[in-house]
């Protein structure tokens, strides 16, 4: 099918990178090729980065995480776990290097950015159990950290929404670190993939919903399989019959992404369970199309976030 894109993301889309997970390897090679490039220059000047090893859950190896700081920060400030997107497959420290260094200095926040265990190798839940053992590291360490543990939050993009929004869930079931808000940027949600626009967005740019089902396979590993009964809200959120008691949220969508509706289903669910939720669909758009970052309907949304996590972190608030 043809698809109404931005007036001004059309011409681009001969340049857009290809992405390809079925062969995970390789695609991770060409990721970090691009990756490289992209931050060989980057200016971090202003900021204290420092690389820590957070203790996995349950014997676990220990969680990467990089640590993004203000150097004129003076007492404690707020702070974001940062999970990267990349389909489960695709996705390092490196791969989010700029907009960790961006969110730090930009809003004047500790940014912890997490390297979780990557699909096929690690199917869940280890890589949500990263994530989660980066959250409570973050939480009990705030105080050598700078953060301050009433504005502490939690975001990711993509698949990385997918493992922010499972830590949120968890968190508020296991007395975990209380969070003040949760950032959902185009997230992954939602096994069963039964959504209008998961059926019909087959030929979208960057991510359709065939490598959505792929993702999902490698996710789950062996011994789970999408769509089945015994799914846990923790793999796929959207399965979580219950949403009352979590963060204030704000999600993300993109109108040409097989993942729009169940981003939008669940802000609806989380209003519904009377949690506040700020939803955003950015017309013209696809998943992955903010790599054309420098565009209008971009730089908007880059706005908006920024925006956003500085309300939902109380960055204009006293400590």
């Amino acid at each position: 099918m043809s698809y109404n894109f931005d007036p001004e993301i059309a011409p681009l889309l001969e340049f857009m990178p290809p992405v390809d997970v079925a062969d995970p390897a390789a695609a991770r090679a060409a990721f970090a090729g691009a990756t490289a490039a992209l931050i060989a220059d980057l200016d971090t000047s202003g900021l204290d980065i420092a690389d820590h090893a957070v203790p996995g859950l349950n014997g676990a190896p220990d969680v990467p995480v990089r640590v993004y700081r203000p150097s004129t920060a003076s007492g404690p400030v707020p702070g974001l776990v940062y999970i990267h997107g990349g389909g489960f497959v695709l996705g390092s420290l490196d791969s989010e290097h700029g907009i960790c260094a961006n969110l730090s200095r930009a809003l004047g926040i500790v940014v912890v950015s997490v390297d979780y265990r990557l699909s096929p190798e690690t199917a869940y839940p280890g890589p949500q159990d990263d994530c989660y053992a980066a959250l409570t590291w973050s939480a009990a360490k705030a105080g050598e950290l700078g953060i301050d543990p009433q504005r502490l939050g939690i975001g990711g993009q993509s698949a990385g929404g997918c493992l922010a929004a499972a830590c949120a869930l968890r968190a508020r079931d296991e007395g975990g670190p209380a969070l003040c808000f949760q950032f959902l940027g185009i997230p992954v949600l939602d096994d069963r993939m039964d959504t209008p626009s998961m059926l019909q967005f087959t030929n979208t740019p960057c991510w359709d919903s065939g490598k959505a089902k792929l993702s999902w396979q490698y996710y789950l590993g062996d011994g789970l399989a999408a769509g089945d009964d015994n799914v846990p809200a923790y793999a796929a959120p959207a399965r979580a019959s219950d949403l009352a008691g979590l963060p204030p949220a704000y999600i993300t969508t993109m109108e040409f992404d097989p993942l729009r509706d169940e981003g939008l289903q669940y802000g609806m669910r989380l209003l519904a369970a009377g949690v506040p939720c700020e939803l955003h669909n950015y017309p013209g758009t696809f998943h992955g199309s903010s790599v054309f970052a420098h565009t209008a309907i971009h730089q908007r949304e880059l706005a908006d976030t920024l925006a956003v996590l500085r309300r939902g972190l109380g960055v204009d608030s006293a400590g």
